[in-house]
């Protein structure tokens, strides 16, 4: 495998989605003011969407605007392609502000995973740009009736790496609450931020890839927080080689597990409602103690894809391959992956494969045997 570490010198692209009607527009324009976004491109469909017409602001073209807070903000012109290529060429030339990262905002229903596809899969921006995070935004006072009426809604919470809610100065805090906790299930590893009036500090949004622009060195615990997916009492059980986060979902476990073991037994009977989406979605960890081949995860991976491309909506993997001393990150949006990142150093003393998956209609159930099939057999 050759050495493919990502350098930190590619520009972050955060991709932010949202139901309509979520406040993802509230949330633009307190953003595009936010003295933390100066040095940052957004691009977006319309610049009336965002209401930026009324705005004092310079026109550095007819698509192109340049905020009092130093934010650029740009509207799709042709495809995201000639757009995002058209911005890193002017930014070359000089003739806009430099920026650091870029916003890519999505309309309405739209699926995150195209935009996610074009950015890794097009020669021209996979050189230029990297993949920084998914931000989804859910309405407080909606949200539950979305994610029940709209399966889009819940795969763009599930494939998320910051969820912010809006409009939690409206909700009841017991709406609130519960939809916080629905978020969890579906997606246990991303931190939900409130915004009451679209106000969120855009600290909280980005910085959610792999490396830490701090030190521009990998984060592997901040992005994998596989910590996340085991149960409420924090069982790490070294015994199985994975921990679930589908509450009850696999019966066969329930009986087994005891008492204690956080799956919601008394309060769980809501996922025999055969209209809840997200009873559709598993998020969970597999983590295996020995060393894997490396072309073995590549059958495994394949195969997988094979079985369900579209369903495997995110993998996370930190892997200790045989023909490498050090490890190996792996990231998938649905069936597209990123070049695989060979990192400097183990991140802990535990040098395990750990690997999250979130999926929909894809459980352990036919992960785990694809999984023995090609992976552990091989070994074996």
């Amino acid at each position: 495998m050759s050495d493919v570490a990502a350098p930190p010198a590619r520009l972050p692209v955060s991709v932010l989605t949202g139901f309509l009607g979520s406040g993802k527009t509230t949330l633009l324009q307190k953003l595009l003011h936010h003295p933390g976004m100066a040095r940052t491109a957004i691009v977006i469909n319309e610049f009336g969407e965002v209401g930026l017409d009324h705005l004092l602001v310079a026109k550095a073209s007819e698509n192109m605007v340049l905020m009092d807070s130093g934010c650029l903000c740009c509207t799709i012109r042709g495809d995201l392609v000639d757009t995002l290529r058209d911005l890193f060429l002017k930014r070359v030339k000089g003739e806009i502000p430099e920026f650091d990262r870029v916003v890519v905002e999505t309309t309405g229903l739209a699926d995150p995973a195209p935009i996610i596809h074009t950015l890794m899969s097009d020669p021209l921006l996979a050189a230029r740009f990297r993949l920084d995070g998914v931000i989804s935004t859910v309405d407080a006072v909606h949200g539950s009736n979305q994610l029940d009426r709209q399966p889009e809604s819940v795969k763009q919470a599930a494939v998320a790496d910051r969820i912010v809610l809006t409009k939690t100065d409206v909700a009841t805090p017991n709406a609130t609450l519960a939809l916080v906790q629905r978020l969890g299930t579906i997606n246990p590893a991303a931190p939900v931020i409130p915004a009451a009036h679209g106000d969120v500090d855009p600290r909280q949004l980005f910085d959610a890839g792999l490396f830490n622009p701090e030190t521009k060195s990998p984060d592997v615990a901040r992005w994998l927080r596989e910590e996340a997916y085991r149960d409420e009492h924090g069982h790490h059980d070294h015994g199985h080689h994975h921990h679930d986060h589908d509450h009850g979902h696999d019966h066969e476990h329930d009986d087994a597990c005891g008492p204690d073991c956080g799956h919601d037994h008394d309060h769980g009977h809501h996922h025999h409602d055969a209209n809840r989406h997200d009873d559709h979605i598993r998020a969970f960890c597999m983590v295996v103690d020995e060393p894997i081949g490396w072309n073995s995860f590549v059958d495994f991976m394949e195969a997988l894809i094979a079985t369900g491309g579209e369903n495997l909506l995110r993998i996370k993997g930190l892997l200790n391959v045989k023909e490498s001393e050090l490890p190996v990150v792996v990231h998938g949006v649905q069936h597209m992956f990123h070049p695989p990142v060979r990192l400097d150093e183990w991140p802990s003393d535990d040098h395990r494969s750990k690997i999250v998956f979130i999926t929909r209609d894809l459980g352990q159930t036919v992960i785990e045997p694809l999984f023995d099939q090609f992976v552990r057999n091989a070994a074996a």
